[in-house]
């Protein structure tokens, strides 16, 4: 009877993954980020972004001459690489405290260009890669504010700066803000019992634990590109389980009737904490 009620149940998480594959990306899991931030900028404002190998990163793409523009973008725009880069319409205004955050799905292979409004020039720096789930870079403009670098060519330095302590920060972060967004849900769920809660909590918090951990791993390595093949693979793979392990411990430690409740509140969960982190990643960049 259990036998039948695992495979009717795994069934049932098929063909609910078949039909809502957007929505089971579960969890406010981590998104790619690069940031450059700048030291010797003086109090000069200048504008800057990530010029792309290809012409398009996620959602970003070159301009296909219908988006409004500014009299600053189309500066970018009218901008010519050496090398074929790519303007893909996402700008910054930077200064000293202020970065360029690209925080979601930047370019893998990237040149940083910079324009200053003063001097109406461009400063763009060589070819870089990201290096990590979470890219950061430094440039020193002090260089630039002499006039000792010659516009547009490519010899602004930049060092790679690596932010662990925001990084932890950011992981417990979005460790604690799903696992709140999932146990909200099981109260709305009917889920009360100690016993269930803490097993939503330990389950859920094992998961983003491992997610992270892992997706992590495949960011440093891997790039960028095989991070977005293996996010959507492994959220689907973060319902499966959690799913399965509700559906089975749920009933032994508490009262509750067998059923496919607990199958359907993983499925709703991940969704809710999933369309939450994405919508927490446009109002808080760098953490989710």
């Amino acid at each position: 009877m259990r036998k039948g009620r695992l495979i009717v149940t795994i069934m049932l998480i098929a063909v609910l993954t078949a039909m809502l594959p957007a929505v089971v990306m579960a969890d406010t899991g981590p998104k790619p980020s690069v940031v450059v931030s700048f030291t010797g900028a003086g109090d000069e404002e200048f504008y800057g972004t990530l010029l792309s190998k290809n012409d398009s990163s996620g959602p970003a793409h070159v301009w296909d001459g219908k988006e409004e523009t500014t009299e600053i973008s189309r500066k970018f725009i009218e901008y010519k690489d050496a090398d074929g880069y790519y303007f893909l319409q996402n700008l910054w205004e930077c200064s000293a405290d202020k970065n360029i955050e690209w925080t979601y799905f930047p370019p893998s292979e990237f040149k940083i260009l910079l324009y200053f409004p003063e001097s109406d020039s461009f400063v763009v720096s060589g070819a870089c890669e990201t290096y990590a789930f979470d890219s950061y870079y430094t440039i020193d403009l002090t260089s630039v504010r002499n006039g000792t670098v010659e516009a547009g060519t490519p010899t602004i330095e930049v060092r790679k700066n690596y932010d662990y302590k925001w990084e932890i920060i950011s992981f417990f972060a979005r460790v604690i803000i799903t696992i709140a967004i999932e146990i909200g849900i099981a109260l709305l769920f009917g889920y009360r019992n100690k016993k269930i809660l803490m097993l939503l909590a330990v389950v859920n918090a094992a998961t983003q634990v491992i997610l992270n951990v892992l997706l992590n791993i495949i960011n440093y390595n891997n790039g960028s590109q095989e991070y977005t093949t293996m996010y959507i693979i492994m959220e689907v793979l973060v319902f499966l389980i959690e799913a399965i392990i509700f559906d089975i411990f749920i009933p032994r430690v508490s009262d509750e009737e067998r059923n496919f409740k607990p199958v359907i509140y993983a499925l709703v969960a991940n969704a809710v904490s999933f369309g939450t982190g994405l919508g927490l990643s446009h109002l808080i960049p760098g953490i989710f």
